[in-house]
């Protein structure tokens, strides 16, 4: 009944936005001069969670149109299929992995590469067990004085579990979204912080169980909840809100999240194939004028219209869930437990932060990753990680398309780092302490205690 009444509140919120941002004619908002675009009819792809909201606000509050484009947005059944899609030209764009664009330059021909001139958030994925193995580690995690499990709750509750379990032939299942993705990495950190260690890539184990204490395999995000219920997995690391959704379903516990892992780690980016920038480059900027606005009312006001944006995403056609349970995560909260329900503002950030400022960094700490579990098998010296950010990450382009809003008072200059070399300091705000530089790549690699050097 609960769910219900959330559901048509959120609904009518909705609806009463869309009404009064008509009515007032701010759908416009002074949109920045642009030449002919080389391109209008666009079809952009995505994946079924909340973090592709910023393409749904632009498409349903006419950013994209006041931007002269007439803009598809396509659902995608996994990532392979949506990459796949765009390399070969059917996708203009899409709503992608960071690993996806680095991996494409690395193990693709030229033509086949793909740029990121836009990064769409900041965390937003979780990691959630089954409720028969929190059963088993919950005696392993220290309560407070509330009774509930100190947070953030880390794999050394989990690894007696999992030594025993190998030891008898029946490792732990676990999932993840594509071999590249910020989940997959997330997923390993998690575990590798809490001395599991999660295997190796190589030549002869594309799955990645080289060594492993567990066995980690792929399904589609929105599957997750399913084949945990199904017994076909024992946890998973996903976006939202299928971490909320099986709590809501009663087969799964949401044990940490991202933000808990690295607070405020990059997530999505925006990924166009290079030829198309190169072809299109009014249409590109173009487009991302219409995120950046997009991204920018998403955060506005101390998040002040998510409500509104829950009940946009759940439709059918876009993240197709629950509004309340959408709402779980999204709207400034975060249930681990039933009833245990913390507070966790910036688990979803779009804007704030520099959130879209696609970082050289942010791609390096990727690399990082993929060298330290072995799908870069070679060691490189700290020069190569930062010719591969500078190659895929497009920063230059994200700044032309900021400036011509804040010259046309859309945004405020002061949200945007025009000033940054592309590289965040440096920071500790990992799960294991460990300090990331991503000017010093093989020094950070050196200091993980688990993972390829």
């Amino acid at each position: 009944m609960l769910l219900s009444v959330l559901a048509k509140d959120m609904s009518r919120r909705f609806s009463l936005l869309l009404a009064a941002v008509f009515i007032s004619g701010s759908l416009t908002l002074n949109p920045a001069q642009a030449n002919e675009l080389e391109k209008t009819d666009l079809t952009i792809g995505f994946i079924k969670l909340t973090d592709m909201a910023a393409l749904a606000v632009a498409k349903e509050l006419g950013y994209f149109e006041d931007e002269g484009l007439n803009v598809t947005l396509a659902a995608q059944p996994n990532w392979t299929t949506l990459l796949q899609l765009v390399i070969e030209g059917e996708l203009d764009g899409a709503h992608m992995l960071p690993g996806q664009a680095l991996d494409a330059y690395l193990n693709r021909p030229v033509e086949q590469h793909i740029v990121a001139p836009f990064s769409m958030d900041l965390n937003g994925n979780a990691i959630t067990l089954s409720n028969e193995l929190w059963s088993k580690i919950k005696g392993n995690v220290d309560n407070g004085p509330d009774g509930k499990p100190v947070h953030p709750i880390t794999a050394h509750s989990l690894k007696p579990v999992a030594d025993e379990l190998s030891q008898d032939g029946k490792p732990l299942r676990l999932g993840m979204v594509y071999p590249v993705s910020t989940h997959n990495y997330e997923l390993r950190y998690w575990l590798a912080a809490g001395d599991v260690h999660p295997g190796y890539y190589s030549g002869t184990d594309s799955d990645g169980q080289k060594e492993a204490d567990v066995l980690i395999s792929v399904a589609p995000p929105p599957q997750m909840p399913a084949k945990l219920a199904a017994n076909e997995i024992d946890g998973y690391c996903v976006g939202e809100p299928w971490n909320q959704q099986a709590l809501a379903d009663q087969v799964g516990i949401p044990v940490i999240t991202d933000y808990q892992i690295w607070e405020n780690n990059p997530e999505k980016i925006f990924g166009l194939r290079k030829q198309f920038v190169e072809e299109n480059p009014d249409t590109t900027l173009a487009i991302l004028r219409a995120l950046i606005k997009a991204s920018h009312w998403l955060d506005e006001n101390d998040d002040v219209n998510r409500g509104a944006v829950v009940a946009m995403i759940s439709r059918p056609e876009y993240v197709d869930a629950d509004p309340a349970v959408i709402g779980a995560s999204m709207t400034g909260t975060f249930e681990f437990e039933p009833g245990d329900v913390r507070l966790q503002y910036d688990f979803n950030v779009f804007y704030r932060f520099f959130a879209n400022y696609p970082f050289y960094s942010d791609a390096v700490w990727t690399l990082t990753q993929m060298r330290r579990w072995g799908q870069i098998e070679e060691s490189q010296d700290d020069a190569w990680y930062g010719e591969v950010a500078q190659a895929v990450y497009r920063p230059d382009l994200f700044l032309e398309a900021a400036q011509q809003l804040v010259n046309a008072g859309v945004v405020s200059g002061a949200d945007f780092p025009w000033d940054s070399d592309g590289y965040k300091p440096p920071t500790d705000a990992f799960i294991d302490g460990i300090t990331f530089d991503g000017r010093k790549p093989n020094e950070y690699l050196q200091a993980l205690k688990i993972g390829l050097k």
